[in-house]
Parts: structure tokens; sequence; C-alpha cells
């Protein structure tokens, strides 16, 4: 399903999420709107490294980042198979890879549609330090 954030383009895959799409809608316009933090929504990841990936970006709080190395470190492997992990999300937002950045903190990957630009008003809006030029 396709849903609309910040004038950006977000393709969810309804189909890993326990909840009808109306309420996955609901649930990002009140993000969008910042009614809300968190998602309410049982996701299931793929049992798979990528499902590894997404359980550790979960755990990621509102407003905070990681760095590929960070995630890396917890699940005992290289930032780029992270990266990786990362692009293969196929529930952005709801699984928040827009909370993973660089080691120097800059911008370096977003898959969703909208790319950087997105990825960068994800985390303006959730006040997180977005390091210039990116």
């Amino acid at each position: 399903m396709d849903v609309e954030v910040f004038g950006g383009g977000l393709e969810i895959d309804e189909t890993l999420i326990a909840e009808p799409a109306e309420e996955i809608r609901r649930q990002v316009a009140e993000y969008e709107r910042g009614e809300r933090r968190a998602f309410d929504l049982a996701v299931e990841a793929p049992d798979s490294f990528t499902g590894e990936v997404m359980r550790t970006m979960a755990e990621i709080p509102y407003g905070q980042t990681r760095t590929y190395g960070d995630l890396a470190a917890d699940l005992d492997t290289a930032p780029i198979a992270v990266g990786g992990g990362c692009g293969r999300n196929r529930v952005p937002l709801i699984v928040p890879c827009h909370r993973v950045v660089a080691g120097d903190g800059g911008l370096r990957g977003y898959s969703a549609p909208g790319g950087l630009p997105l990825k960068r008003r994800l985390l303006e809006h959730e006040g997180a330090m977005v390091v210039a030029g990116d």
C-alpha cells in the first residue's frame, strides 16, 4: 500500500502488519501531525537476516539515531550488511530505517520513494540531529 507523509510516498507492505490498512493509515497520519511517537502495529519481520535488522531498528527510539556500525556491532556483522538489510525493510517508517545514519551522522541512503530528502524530513520532524549538507 502507498502512504504519503510529508509530501513523500512510502510503499508499505501491509501483508507484514496484522492490522488493517485503515489503521496503518490512521497511525501514519497521527505520526505526521505529531500526535504519535510510536506505532502500535504488529509487524511480522521475516525469519532472516533482514528480519534481525528490522527487529534491531524497531528498538531505536523516536528522535534518536543509530549508525550502521552500531547496528552491525549489535548483530555481529558488517555495516554494509546492515545497510542491505535496511534497504530490504518492506515497512519503512513503521520499522524506522530512517533512524539509521552513517558513522559521521550523515545520511547515506533511504530506499523508500522520496529518498534522502524524505529521510531528512522524518528525522527533523522527530527532532533528531541531522548533519548539514547531506
